[in-house]
């Protein structure tokens, strides 16, 4: 495999935020599961729960590989720590629909981007398990997809509308742009542009999330 060694801990600083984006995800995967009065939405929920736990220690053996120092560590990331006390305010709530934007949508769509990148990066370098990559990457688009069906059909039913969900989107929205800019550099440590890194999210995003930003709450 051609990762240098001055870009092994840039790649497993990327893992590691994927890892707990990962834990992230599968604790909400499990409570929305528990919440959602759709059997078939439910079994999905738990499937995704299942797959996340796995993507987790798929991603931690990576970072025990290229750096060891870094096994266990907790990415320096503020935002997604702010992240994950909005997304767990929603399931407290029992608000299914933001959970789904705020985790299937939003933060998957950002997962998926840093992981299309760093795969792309990895293919560059040979590196191997190319059908586990792959593996990981087709079911992270399918949790991506779902979400972004089940709120289509939501809106679809009249249970919301696109610009309640702009409007609930917009605090998620800035804090994925801060963990973009704070990823930035790792990308430019690996030779990698982290301006297409960061175009790279919104080709994710769905076209009716995609609007104008909601004026502030009053």
């Amino acid at each position: 495999m051609l990762v240098q060694a001055n870009e092994k801990v840039p790649i497993a600083r990327l893992l590691t935020f994927l890892e707990h984006g990962e834990r992230l995800a599968h604790t909400c995967a499990k409570t929305q599961a528990i919440l959602t009065v759709n059997h078939g939405h439910g079994r999905f929920f738990l499937t995704q729960a299942r797959q996340e736990a796995i993507h987790a220690i798929v991603f931690q053996g990576a970072v025990a590989w290229l750096a060891p120092r870094y096994l266990g560590s907790t990415p320096d990331l503020p935002a997604l720590e702010e992240y994950r006390k909005l997304l767990f305010e929603a399931l407290a709530r029992k608000d299914l629909i933001e959970a789904v934007l705020a985790e299937q949508v939003i933060l998957e769509g950002l997962g998926q981007a840093l992981l299309t990148r760093i795969e792309a990066g990895l293919m560059k370098r040979g590196a191997p398990y190319t059908r586990l990559r792959r593996i990981l990457l087709s079911q992270e688009e399918a949790h991506h997809g779902f979400g972004r069906r089940l709120l289509e059909r939501a809106m679809a039913d009249g249970q919301i509308d696109a610009v309640t969900l702009r409007r609930t989107a917009q605090d998620y929205l800035e804090l994925t742009e801060r963990m973009v800019l704070a990823l930035g550099h790792l990308f430019e440590a690996i030779a990698e542009d982290p301006a297409a890194w960061a175009a790279d999210v919104n080709t994710f995003l769905p076209p009716w999330l995609l609007g104008e930003r909601m004026p502030d709450r009053i």
